[in-house]
């Protein structure tokens, strides 16, 4: 894979394909600071959604179109028939309707939420995207740019989902992303935030639930002693405190949130936690969840055993709100490689780590898949003071440029 990446290094167009990259740097820091100040709530990204559409109609990517879901896709359409590369970067944040997402610039850093996490990612998608057609980089394969909707949060990858298992119906709109009887693609590759070291190869999975004790109800002197639904929250949280986690491997549970009652002299009917269940392996994940719902069901049954006689029991209700898959691509595949090798070329050691990323949706699917940085560097992610500083942002770009390059096999 060294050999490869240094043969496309030396290729004529991938060598044109880099000077664009690097030339148009100024550009795609603008087009990063205009979309970050566009806004894009998980569930609301159309805004930003149909700026990305009409960029990719202006480099010049073909059947550009948004499916139903909402993704913008958009295709370089050499080498029909083959399996397809995909790039993919999600459009939307993890801030509501109410933030300010305006972009200030403080010397060379720019602030703004969402800066980097994943305005950056769009802006090195499209700088990808219009290096490959305005040098006309000759590939086997074709390769289509996708900006999913999502991945963030509540979100739970519904935009990559759709797009790699909704594609029967991704022609909607004159969107031609990945028809039903078009093959899985060959790989995929997700463009998240900022850095150069991180290779991000192994997905790690989560389940989250919304779990409610129901009872009752009633006046806290009068109706003292009925299953009280507060106390049940009580109990599940310590139990899921001292659950045994795995260290190998990693595999946690956090309570993220609770809460319930309507005043200081009443029994609630209902009581609330939110859980966080996470793993980079399904078994593991999969353990976890039975041991999990084994704590709540207890909860349950000893508040229950503590009601006065002949008062209703309470009821316990789980909800999952969120499943992303867990896996790997192994370290010693194609992709993976290739992107080792081309941080090695650009004189940067590579992170081989885990994270959840657009990236977990393929690989649960079987079709290999990284996560990468898109150049620079960033702080506070998920945080009102996220900030990015385009300190060898170029060379991101330029490293996503070559793997893509390396997986759709430059002629």
């Amino acid at each position: 894979m060294n050999d490869l990446i240094s043969r496309l290094l030396a290729h004529e167009r991938i060598r044109a394909a880099r000077r664009h990259v690097e030339r148009a740097d100024d550009v795609t820091l603008a087009r990063q600071a205009a979309l970050s100040a566009t806004p894009a709530p998980t569930g609301a990204e159309g805004a930003r959604g149909a700026r990305v559409a009409e960029l990719f109609r202006e480099i010049g990517l073909s059947h550009v179109g948004v499916d139903q879901a909402g993704n913008v896709c958009g295709w370089l359409a050499n080498g029909h028939g083959s399996a397809p590369v995909v790039l993919a970067a999600h459009l939307d944040t993890v801030f509501g309707p109410e933030v300010d997402v305006r972009v200030k610039r403080r010397g060379q850093r720019l602030e703004g939420p969402g800066i980097s996490d994943n305005a950056r990612g769009l802006a090195a998608l499209l700088a990808v995207a219009e290096a490959l057609v305005a040098t006309g980089v000759p590939t086997a394969r074709p390769i289509l740019f996708a900006a999913t909707v999502g991945e963030e949060g509540s979100g739970d990858l519904r935009g990559v989902k759709y797009l790699l298992n909704g594609r029967h119906d991704v022609g909607a709109q004159h969107a031609a992303p990945l028809p039903n009887t078009a093959p899985l693609p060959a790989a995929f590759i997700a463009l998240d935030g900022a850095g150069l070291e991180r290779v991000i190869h192994r997905a790690l999975g989560s389940k989250r639930y919304h779990v409610t004790f129901r009872g009752p109800g009633g006046h806290s002197w009068a109706a003292f002693g009925v299953a009280n639904p507060a106390n049940a929250v009580g109990r599940a949280a310590a139990l899921l405190a001292d659950l045994p986690i795995a260290t190998a491997p990693r595999t946690t549970c956090a309570v993220v949130g609770l809460g319930g009652g309507t005043g200081l002299n009443s029994i609630p009917q209902d009581a609330w936690l939110d859980l966080d269940l996470r793993s980079e392996e399904p078994r593991a994940l999969a353990q976890l969840d039975v041991t999990v719902r084994a704590a709540l069901e207890r909860a349950a049954d000893d508040e229950n055993r503590n009601r006065s006689t002949g008062t209703p029991p309470l009821r316990l209700e789980v909800q999952l709100v969120g499943d992303r898959p867990c896996g790997i691509t192994p370290r010693v595949h194609p992709l993976v490689q290739a992107a080792i090798a081309a941080n090695r070329a650009l004189g940067h050691d590579a992170e081989l780590t885990s994270a959840s990323t657009d990236a977990n949706a393929p690989i649960a699917l079987g079709i290999p898949a990284i996560a990468l940085g898109a150049g620079g560097k960033a702080g506070d992610a998920h945080l009102t003071t996220e900030w990015y500083e385009n300190v060898e942002g170029a060379l991101g770009i330029v490293r996503a440029l070559l793997v893509t390059a390396a997986m759709a096999e430059v002629g």
